[in-house]
C-alpha cells in the first residue's frame, strides 16, 4: 500500500525524454524521466525557473509529444494513441489548468467552461454551471473574463478543467498570478477536488511552502528528479 493507502498507479512515465531545437542546437530539457503518482495523489512539482517542470506537465498532460519514454495515464499509453484519440482521450480523462487562465475574451464564465464539452459535441449547459458553483462563481457565469477578476477568471478555468471530471487534473502555477488571499481560495477549491472526489492532483509551483499542502513534492533539477519528499 502506498500513501494514504493508495495502491494503484494513476500516472506512469519510463525514460522520458524532450528537447527543443534553438537555430541549430538541441536543448534537452527532460532527461530519461521516471515517475509513478498513485491515484487520488496530491502531488507537486518544485524547483528553479528552467529546471523543467512546466515542460515536465505539458507531456505528462499530452500537450507536447517526447522523443523518446512512455508516458502512460490510467493505463492507456498516451503517445501511442492516434491524434484524434490522443484529443478524445484528453478531453474525456485530463483537466489543464494555466497559469494565466488562457479564457476566450468573447465568451462569457459558462460559455467558457462549455468549450471541452462543444469539443466533444455535447450540451454541457448543465454541467458548466454545476462546475461553475463548485468553484463559487454560479452568480457570474454570464460574465466576461475582461468583467472578472484574476482570481475569478482562474476560478472559471478550473471550471473548465473539471467539467467533464477528469481523473487527472493538471496546474501549471495555479496561483502565480494571484495575491496570497486569493491564491489560499484556489488551493483550497483544488485540494478539495482531490480529498472529496478523487481526483489526482499534479501542481507545478515555485513556491515549496505552497507544496506542502500536499501528499509529496518532486524537485525537479536540470530535467531530472532531483528528489522527493
Amino acid at each position: 500500500m502506498h500513501r494514504g493507502g493508495v495502491s494503484e498507479v494513476m500516472i506512469e512515465t519510463k525514460d522520458l525524454h524532450r528537447s527543443y531545437r534553438i537555430g541549430k542546437k538541441s536543448i534537452e530539457v527532460l532527461h530519461g524521466i521516471d515517475l509513478q503518482i498513485w491515484k487520488g495523489e496530491k502531488v507537486f512539482l518544485c524547483g528553479p525557473s528552467g529546471a523543467g517542470k512546466t515542460t515536465l506537465l505539458y507531456t505528462l498532460a499530452g500537450l507536447e509529444r517526447p522523443e523518446q519514454g512512455e508516458v502512460r495515464i490510467n493505463g492507456t499509453d498516451l503517445y501511442r494513441l492516434g491524434r484524434k484519440q490522443q484529443a478524445e482521450f484528453r478531453n474525456r480523462s485530463i483537466g489543464y489548468i494555466f497559469q494565466n487562465y488562457h479564457l476566450l475574451p468573447e465568451l462569457t464564465a459558462v460559455e467558457n467552461v462549455c468549450v471541452p464539452g462543444a469539443i466533444a459535441g455535447q450540451d454541457q449547459i448543465e454541467a458548466a454551471l454545476s462546475a461553475l458553483e463548485r468553484v463559487g462563481l454560479k452568480d457570474r457565469a454570464d460574465h466576461l473574463p475582461s468583467e472578472l477578476s484574476g482570481g475569478e477568471q482562474q476560478r472559471v478555468a478550473i471550471a473548465r478543467a473539471i467539467v467533464n471530471q477528469p481523473a487527472v487534473l493538471f496546474a501549471d502555477e495555479p496561483t502565480g498570478n494571484l495575491d496570497s488571499n486569493t491564491s489560499k481560495e484556489i488551493m483550497d477549491i483544488l485540494m478539495e477536488l482531490a480529498d472529496n472526489k478523487g481526483v489526482t492532483l499534479v501542481v507545478v509551483t515555485h513556491d515549496q511552502r505552497l507544496a506542502k499542502i500536499g501528499d509529496r513534492t518532486l524537485i525537479i533539477k536540470d530535467g531530472t528528479i532531483d528528489s522527493a519528499t
